[in-house]
């Protein structure tokens, strides 16, 4: 009896090490709420969603400390439908984040599947990645700045933080025996906190977006090409680049912020990889501009405003037609209200009207992002939702 006493003891003490050199911590987020589409495709839809806000997720972060300032990390994150209990991101079983790294105090490098330096840096300064949901993001998220779409087989570096300054970058290999940049995405950013003054700006480059294994393609278990639908640049997927440069600010005043976010989007090559109904070796273009503004009315409650101009550029058509692009004007507004550290209730209204021709070569519809598009130029979108933290 003596013996296991002393045994147990013994490997209660090695425990006690191992848990003071290392740790995995068990979070995640549910967010649920209802919806109003007054024009999804032609008719008014009412129905409850998942992650609007915040994406419904669970994840595991964990460290261990190996000495020297050196750590081992890793996350593993789940999506997921709280009205389903079916996996988000087409199926993947960590479809937001599976990577593993060291970091150290010359920064942290990761393996994995992330999310690439435009999401990183500039995302976080638009409307829809604070109070707006994807509700408020751009048109189709053309720009990624609410990071629809993510990067596998990635390499990421994130450096230390230099007197409020932090920069990275990742590249992500392709995989293709025998052409070593088919699939390839990389990227470089760079974000500025200090004090009140904050700064971001990012560069993202994606061979063969639309084909298997390409960016658009990523969010699907089953390796298939683009199942992009949003009328907004679907119609240009067979690019052989998609190009997104970005940039954004913001500035705090008390307990207001105003901020401001540029996005220049580029599909070149257009057919290259794929039938296109465009000239073969066209580039399509999106310039985005977006002023966003957030007041902290009290501790608990806070509101938002945000105006976003999506416009589109000339491109011609197989046929020699011109197609002159589409317009897109959006507005949204928001509160979101803490009940407490962990749980909030939120309410988020968009607007968007659209004019022109888009990438589907049809009058532009209005088409709020993660929405069924309407049937004409004009769409509403309200949300009530509540989201809990763990």
């Amino acid at each position: 009896m003596k013996k296991s006493l002393l045994t147990v003891a013994a490997l209660s003490g090695l425990a006690g090490v191992a848990h003071a050199q290392s740790s995995v911590t068990l979070y995640g987020i549910v967010d649920e709420g209802f919806n109003i589409n007054n024009n999804a495709g032609g008719k008014h839809l009412y129905n409850l969603s998942s992650g609007v806000l915040s994406g419904s997720r669970f994840g595991l972060r964990g460290t261990e400390d190996l000495g020297g300032g050196v750590k081992a990390i890793f996350v593993l994150e789940n999506g997921f439908d709280v009205n389903t209990g079916k996996l988000g991101q087409g199926g993947l079983m960590f479809g937001r984040q599976a990577y593993v790294g060291l970091s150290s105090n010359f920064g942290t490098v990761t393996l994995g599947r992330q999310y690439d330096s435009v999401v990183d840096y500039v995302g976080p300064l638009e409307a829809g990645d604070q109070w707006g949901g994807y509700l408020a993001t751009h048109p189709g998220d053309v720009d990624n700045f609410n990071n629809d779409f993510r990067t596998n087989n990635t390499v990421k570096y994130t450096s230390a933080n230099y007197g409020g300054l932090i920069f990275g970058g990742t590249y992500s290999f392709g995989g293709q025996a025998g052409n070593f940049t088919a699939n390839q995405i990389w990227s470089l950013g760079a974000g500025y906190n200090n004090g009140p003054l904050l700064l971001g700006v990012g560069y993202l480059n994606a061979r063969q977006p639309g084909l298997a294994n390409g960016l658009f393609g990523n969010n699907q278990s089953t390796g298939v090409a683009s199942v992009v639908t949003t009328p907004v640049f679907s119609g240009y997927t067979s690019a052989n680049t998609y190009q997104v440069i970005g940039a954004g600010g913001a500035y705090t005043f008390g307990a207001a912020t105003i901020g401001a976010t540029y996005s220049n989007t580029r599909f070149a090559n257009l057919g290259a990889d794929a039938p296109s109904a465009f000239r073969k070796g066209d580039t399509a273009t999106f310039n985005n501009a977006e002023i966003n503004f957030k007041y902290q009315l009290t501790p608990a409650l806070l509101l938002g405003a945000a105006f976003n101009y999506t416009t589109g550029s000339n491109v011609t058509e197989a046929n020699g037609t011109n197609n002159a692009g589409a317009k897109y004007y959006q507005g949204s507004i928001g509160a979101d209200y803490y009940l407490s550290k962990r749980t909030d209730l939120y309410v988020i209204g968009t607007y968007q009207k659209a004019s022109g021709t888009d990438s589907t070569n049809k009058t532009a519809v209005a088409a709020i992002s993660n929405l069924t598009p309407s049937a004409n130029d004009r769409q509403f979108a309200a949300r009530v939702g509540i989201r809990h933290k763990f």
